[in-house]
C-alpha cells in the first residue's frame, strides 16, 4: 500500500564487549530518513495522481504525513463502499471537507444505511449516485432523505436506485422544493393526479428553475404557440427542450408553411428528418 510507511528494522547485535556495537554514523543514518521521506513522497504523488491534491500546490503547503495519513484512511473508507479512484477528484472538488484533518467518516455512514436499506441500491447503484451528486453525503438521512424519497414514491417516480446525476439530485432535493413544481402544474390547470402522472413521466422537470424556464415554455406554448393543455399532458417532455435551439425555430418554421403537427413529432425528430421533411 502507499499509504504504509515501513522503516527498516534495525538487526539486533552481540552485546559482547569484544564486538564492536555498529556505528550510527551520518554515513547510516540517512537511509532511514529516506525511507521514510520517499514513503511521504509516494503518498503526495498518489494523492496528486487521483485528485485530492491539486498538484499546482506549493510544496510548503502540502499536507503533513499525520494529515496525508488521515486522508488516506478517509480514502480506505471510501474504497470499501464502492468508490474507486477515478472518483475521488470529483469528490474532493465539490465536497473538499471530507478531506480534512477533522473529517469523521462515521458521521455519513447513515447515508449509506439509507441508500442500502432503504432505496435498495446496490453497491454499483451507491457509487454512481454519489458521484452524480456528492453533496448527498451531507444530507441529513431522518429530515431530507427518507421524506424526499418517500415523496418521490408516492408521485408515482420509480427507478430512483438508478445511478444517474438526475436520480441523484432528486433524491437530495427537498420536499418542499418539489412541492413547489407541482403547484405551478396545478396554476396551468392540472389537478393533483395529473400532475403527479406528469411528473412521474418526466421527473427531470423537478430541475427546472420555475420563474425563468417552466412559466416562460409554458407561456410560448400558449401564447404564442397556441397549443392546448391536452397537448401538453400527452407529451410532458416538451418542457425538456430549449425554448431558443429547439422549440421557437421549429415553431416559425413551420407557421411560416401554414403546416401544424404534433409536439412530439415537432421536436422529437431530428434536425436531418425535421427539415428534409418540411423545406
Amino acid at each position: 500500500m502507499l499509504h504504509s510507511l515501513h522503516l527498516p528494522v534495525v538487526s539486533s547485535y552481540s552485546l559482547d564487549k569484544s564486538s564492536n556495537p555498529p556505528s550510527f554514523s551520518s554515513s547510516q543514518n540517512p537511509p532511514l530518513y529516506l525511507k521514510f521521506k520517499t514513503s511521504h513522497r509516494e503518498n503526495l504523488r498518489y494523492l496528486r495522481a487521483v485528485g485530492v491534491i491539486d498538484p499546482s500546490t506549493n510544496p510548503h503547503k502540502l499536507p503533513s504525513p499525520e494529515v496525508v495519513s488521515k486522508i488516506l484512511s478517509t480514502l480506505d473508507f471510501f474504497k470499501s463502499k464502492g468508490l474507486t479512484d477515478g472518483d475521488f477528484s470529483r469528490l474532493a472538488y465539490l465536497c473538499p471537507q471530507f478531506f480534512s484533518i477533522n473529517f469523521d467518516p462515521s458521521e455519513i455512514e447513515p447515508v449509506f444505511d439509507f441508500l442500502i436499506t432503504d432505496l435498495q441500491a446496490s453497491v454499483e447503484e451507491r457509487r454512481g449516485l454519489i458521484i452524480g451528486c456528492p453533496q448527498m453525503l451531507s444530507s441529513n438521512v431522518e429530515y431530507c432523505l427518507k421524506p424526499t424519497l418517500d415523496y418521490l414514491t408516492k408521485l408515482g417516480v420509480k427507478k430512483l436506485n438508478v445511478p444517474s446525476t438526475l436520480n441523484a439530485r432528486l433524491l437530495n432535493a427537498r420536499v418542499e422544493r418539489l412541492r413547489e413544481t407541482l403547484r405551478f402544474l396545478g396554476s396551468i390547470g392540472l389537478n393533483r393526479r395529473e400532475a403527479a402522472e406528469f411528473c412521474a413521466r418526466m421527473p427531470a422537470i423537478f430541475g427546472y428553475n420555475i420563474e425563468h424556464h417552466l412559466k416562460i415554455k409554458f407561456e410560448f406554448l400558449a401564447v404564442e404557440m397556441e397549443r392546448s393543455l391536452e397537448e401538453l399532458r400527452e407529451f410532458p417532455q416538451y418542457f425538456g427542450f430549449s425554448l431558443g435551439k429547439r422549440i421557437a425555430p421549429r415553431h416559425w418554421h413551420l407557421k411560416q408553411r401554414n403546416v401544424r403537427i404534433k409536439l412530439n413529432k415537432m421536436l422529437l425528430w431530428s434536425d436531418n428528418r425535421f427539415y428534409t421533411k418540411w423545406k
